[in-house]
């Protein structure tokens, strides 16, 4: 799946901007501007990067914001579309899984979804951590779930751990999904 930055992405960006800063407009070189440099291109784990430098540089915070710039772009790249806007709190709607669903074998948006799933019951936040499994997992997206995948979503899991695997945990759905891809 992939997403083609366009006026509505944009949209989404500068409201999830404008709700940080309480400013009327985006901010010279924020996220916003940063998004507008790429209008018409492929939206890309790179470009969310150069966003969260943006993030933090506004806010002054070590991570992105919940609701935030960042985080609409990560719904966007997992999911491939801009599905729902956040809701009052900033947390995006979510749709149920598919019963039906294809196993690739790839990190696309379900399986990243399950992750991000598994992170959240280990961490107890509603969001995902940063340096954690689905940020790990998310720099890998849309690629075949393969032994360094799965290294670095196990190191992004002790991360958030302190060091040990948790059976069931972020490592465990993406073995599971790769094992339902070659069944």
């Amino acid at each position: 799946m992939s997403y083609i930055i366009d006026s509505q992405l944009l949209s989404q960006v500068t409201d999830a901007e404008k709700r940080i800063t309480k400013k009327d407009g985006p901010v010279s070189q924020g996220p916003t501007a940063r998004v507008q440099s790429h209008v018409h291109k492929e939206l890309t784990a790179e470009i969310i990067r150069e966003v969260t430098e943006a993030e933090k540089a506004l806010t002054g915070s070590v991570g992105p914001n919940q609701g935030g710039p960042t985080s609409v772009l990560q719904r966007v790249l997992t999911t491939g579309s801009l599905g729902t806007k956040p809701n009052s709190n900033g947390n995006a709607t979510a749709n149920s899984s598919n019963p039906s669903e294809d196993h690739s074998g790839t990190l696309d948006s379900a399986t990243l979804s399950k992750i991000t799933a598994a992170e959240k019951k280990i961490t107890g936040e509603d969001h995902a951590v940063k340096d954690g499994p689905t940020a790990k997992a998310q720099s890998h997206a849309k690629e075949p779930i393969t032994s360094q995948v799965l290294h670095d979503i196990t190191e992004g899991e002790k991360n958030i751990t302190g060091g040990e695997r948790v059976k069931g945990g972020p490592t465990s759905t993406a073995q599971s999904e790769l094992g339902k891809s070659r069944s």
